[in-house]
């Protein structure tokens, strides 16, 4: 029963769209990586990591001038990193952050094939290229994780002790508990985040829609009261589970957190630029992440 149950959640956890949305090829003049369709003034550097799975999977990483935090975002199960440039290109100016985000071991150019475990490796190969390539210390990392990616998300949360900040977006609380009302962890079970979450060390907000027909309500707020460090969460009223980026509140939420884990860091920060009243958009890239459903 156990292995079968947990077969079934793995099969339900991962949607790679196919074919991928885009390409990475080298360009001939000076072997440098290339996003397809993405031009050089977007500001965006693009990575091919090895795992520790022996994947080798995309990673990108977009440029802010005046960045104090570096978002490390763990996208859904049913969307890549093409489908998310919209997203990561408002996200970036909204808030004023870099953002570096990666496919997953079978997503998009990513080699290998989805699994609990090579979101792990994935994770950590994409925290290592920010230690390595751009020398970014912990303290200045928020993790941000949307459905799936909560898994991945905590998964390196729990092992990091001096993080800023971590966001869960529509987040799960395991992979079982999606598609069963069940009130115990079993072993099999596949991203254990109610048991992960206990030993994240820095503040989490939590965002979730409260008409998430997909991810329960009830699992962004179960995540929130076992949080040790917690920041006001944000319940969207109406709010699915794929189109909570269209509401106003969502990128108001945000900004106001990041407001909050710059006066924690006790560094001097440059004068901000007045809040603006525009919202994101809902374009392709928030395709809707599914468990289950098609």
């Amino acid at each position: 029963m156990g292995n079968v149950t947990s077969s079934v959640a793995a099969k339900f956890a991962f949607f790679p769209p196919d074919p991928p949305t885009y390409d990475v090829y080298k360009e001939e003049e000076d072997g440098k990586l290339v996003f397809t369709g993405v031009t050089a003034d977007k500001n965006m550097d693009v990575h091919l990591l090895e795992t520790k799975g022996g994947n080798k999977i995309v990673a990108t990483f977009w440029k802010h001038p005046f960045a104090r935090f570096t978002l490390l975002y763990s996208h859904g199960n049913a969307a890549d990193l093409g489908q998310m440039q919209e997203l990561f290109i408002e996200l970036r100016a909204h808030l004023r952050v870099n953002i570096m985000s990666y496919d997953y071991s079978g997503y998009g150019a990513s080699s290998g094939k989805p699994s609990e475990f090579n979101t792990y490796y994935d994770i950590e190969a994409v925290y290592n290229c920010l230690k390595r390539e751009y020398n970014i210390k912990q303290e200045d990392i928020i993790l941000y994780g949307q459905s799936v990616g909560s898994g991945p998300t905590l998964h390196l949360a729990s092992r990091l002790e001096r993080l800023r900040a971590v966001v869960l977006h529509s987040a799960i609380l395991s992979g079982i508990r999606v598609l069963y009302p069940v009130k115990m962890t079993f072993w099999f079970d596949i991203f254990k985040n109610i048991d992960k979450i206990q030993k994240v060390s820095c503040t989490v907000l939590v965002i979730h829609g409260t008409n998430d027909d997909i991810v329960d309500l009830s699992h962004g707020k179960r995540l929130w009261e076992l949080a040790k460090e917690k920041y006001d969460p944000l319940w969207v009223k109406g709010g699915g589970h794929c189109n909570l980026e269209t509401y106003p509140e969502y990128i108001k939420h945000l900004r106001k957190f990041i407001n909050a884990m710059e006066k924690l860091s006790l560094v001097k920060q440059p004068k901000q630029n007045p809040p603006t009243t525009s919202t994101i958009t809902e374009e392709k890239h928030n395709k809707c992440l599914r468990f289950g459903k098609r």
